[in-house]
This record gives C-alpha cells, structure tokens and sequence, in this order.
C-alpha cells in the first residue's frame, strides 16, 4: 500500500513541476519573440525612414520592454506598456501623415507592431493565471503525511536507518516541490525566474546597435548590390 502511495505522489510531482516549467519556458518563448520583434521593427523603420526621422524610435522601442518587465513585476511607478505601445504607433503614424511612410509600408509596420501588445497579453495570461492553490496545497500536504507514515512502514526493515531514510526522501521530493514553486511565475526576481534585466538589456544593445551602424551604401553601389536594398 505504501508502494502505491509512492506512485501516486510521483506521479503528481511529475505534473507539478512539468506545469510550472510549461508556464516558465512559455514566457521565455514570448520575450524572446519580444527580442526578435524588436529587432525587426527598428530594422524595417531604418530602411523607410531618414535618420532624422528614424532616432526617436531608438529611445521608444527598448523603452517598451522595460516597460512590460516593470508591469509583469508589479512596479506601478511606470509607464503601463499599452502606453509604450501607443507612443510607437502614434510616432509610426505622424511619419505616415507626413508622407513619409507609404500605405503599405505602414500595413507592414503595423503587423510587426502589433506583435507587441499580442506577447504582453500572453504574459499576463500567464501571471494572472497561476497553479490553483488547492492543488498546491494538496501535493504539500500528501509529502508531509507519506513522509511521517514513513518510519511505520518501513521500520521493521530498516530499524533505525528508517530516520536518515525519512529525513533524504523528504528532502528529495520537498526541492521539488519548490522548484516548481519557484519557477511557476517566471516573471518575478528571484534567481531561478527570467532574466528578464538581461532581456531588456539585449533589446536596447541591439537597437541601438541597428540604428547607429550605418551601411556603406557607396561602397554596395559600386558592387551592384544597392538596387537590391532598395526593394
């Protein structure tokens, strides 16, 4: 019977920790979306635009990941990024009113912009949306009882080696039990949570590296390669 009970709670904190690294990576996979369409968007707005045009954008899209990190971390103290999300459409926009992004540039612009409001509204999901807390208290309170009835099951075995038995198994199964705890909401700031800092950082590295470099466009002229840029 105690062998069974083994299974069960194996197979519980199986599901337990697979879930919380489901919500872990998920949010992982969102902000590197996040990465990638940032990347893309200040790629696509160096080519339409001047770079007098273009620099305010430098400053706008990295300030949205910093943005949605404060959000996703409970920092009221910011701006929310629907409003980070807003200022870049609203930027986008006066360059197209001004003629200076055509119709279908800006359907472009538009659907690598949109992207951004999609990726906060599926970490939100995640955040809001945590393991039910009765479930959470159920596998604690399954660990604690299996781990007491230990020393009746297994005493006339094992006599007194039941005791450091006992104490190596809870501790095996309780790490579990955290971890899983720990990982469940990947945005706090606990070490084994996102390095969502990081994130940002690379977000703001790679814009500015993409809007500061500029390519030589006399030097692909002379080898026949301008034309295709262009297009």
């Amino acid at each position: 019977m105690y062998s069974i009970l083994g299974l069960v709670i194996s197979l519980l904190l199986v599901f337990r920790t697979n879930t919380a690294y489901d919500r872990w990576w998920e949010g992982r996979r969102h902000w590197g979306s996040l990465v990638n369409c940032s990347r893309n968007l200040a790629i696509k707005l160096k080519c339409i635009l001047n770079v007098n045009e273009y620099f305010i954008f430098k400053e706008l899209i990295p300030a949205y990941s910093l943005s949605l990190k404060h959000h996703l971390q409970g920092v009221v103290v910011h701006p929310h990024p629907n409003q980070q999300a807003e200022l870049i459409l609203n930027s986008i926009h006066l360059k197209y009113k001004k003629g200076l992004i055509s119709e279908s540039q800006l359907l472009i612009l538009n659907l690598e912009w949109q992207q951004f409001t999609e990726i906060c509204g599926s970490c939100e999901r995640i955040k809001n949306t945590p393991i039910p807390f009765s479930y959470s208290a159920f596998v604690k309170k399954f660990l604690f009882f299996y781990t007491m009835l230990m020393p009746f099951a297994y005493v006339g075995n094992l006599h007194y080696f039941v005791v450091p038995l006992m104490v190596f198994i809870f501790y095996v199964l309780a790490s579990i039990e955290i971890i899983a705890e720990e990982i469940e909401n990947p945005f706090g700031i606990d070490e084994n949570d996102l390095p969502l800092n990081q994130l940002c950082k690379e977000i703001k590295v790679s814009i500015e590296d993409i809007f500061e470099n500029d390519i030589d466009k006399s030097r692909i002229e002379e080898e026949g390669k301008y034309d295709i840029l262009e297009h």
